[in-house]
């Protein structure tokens, strides 16, 4: 006979499926992101997630049949909340030469205000060791400075996406020490692309 719990237990968890599907996704994403960080994408197991995140395995299933497509999900997610990012500053952003590098500035060296901003900080990081997130980021960036090229292509805005890219990786690996500093550097990176190409 099959106890009375089990059919609460599935009934509860296809109601949370077919009610929230959205957040649930959302749920195991922050949940593998959290994992991965702590003990490293090669070791990312489903059965782990899903108790993680609160669900069965087949709950999770349901989202990522596998675990090649959840990583793949946590790569989309990862160029997903920069991509967000990015809108918001250019959007924020009256003056057309250099603002996608300034929004570039602004979402690579903005401080992670909460732990979750921090986790997908770090996952970031870790997913540049997989070839597959590294082509991805490429195509990612290759579109968007093709899609803003009214924006000015200059060596200059190159240098400032290269040097927010440093700053970046040097957060993540806690090396900048000086807030003060790390502060000086942003906001002189940010003055040249205000000047524009012929400051080159």
């Amino acid at each position: 006979m099959i106890p009375s719990s089990w059919y609460v237990s599935t009934m509860t968890e296809a109601h949370r499926r077919k009610k929230q599907p959205i957040e649930l996704r959302q749920q195991l994403l922050d949940a593998a992101a959290t994992l991965s960080v702590r003990a490293g994408v090669g070791n990312l197991r489903l059965d782990a997630v899903a108790a993680a995140a609160g669900v069965s395995k087949g709950g999770l299933l349901h989202h990522f049949p596998s675990r090649q497509a959840l990583l793949e999900a946590l790569c989309e997610e990862c160029l997903s909340r920069c991509d967000r990012r990015i809108e918001a500053e250019l959007a924020a952003d009256p003056v057309v030469a250099g603002r996608f590098s300034r929004a570039y500035l602004q979402v690579m060296t903005g401080v992670e205000v909460t732990e979750r901003e921090r986790v997908w900080g770090l996952l970031s990081v870790m997913l540049f060791a997989e070839p597959e997130f590294r082509d991805r980021w490429g195509r990612w960036l290759a579109a968007h400075l093709a899609r803003h090229d009214e924006t000015g292509q200059s060596v200059l805005f190159d240098i400032v996406r290269l040097a927010a890219d440093g700053i970046w990786l040097s957060d993540m690996s806690g090396e900048n020490s000086d807030p003060s500093r790390r502060a000086a550097i942003i906001a002189r990176l940010r003055t040249l692309t205000l000047d524009g190409p012929e400051a080159e």
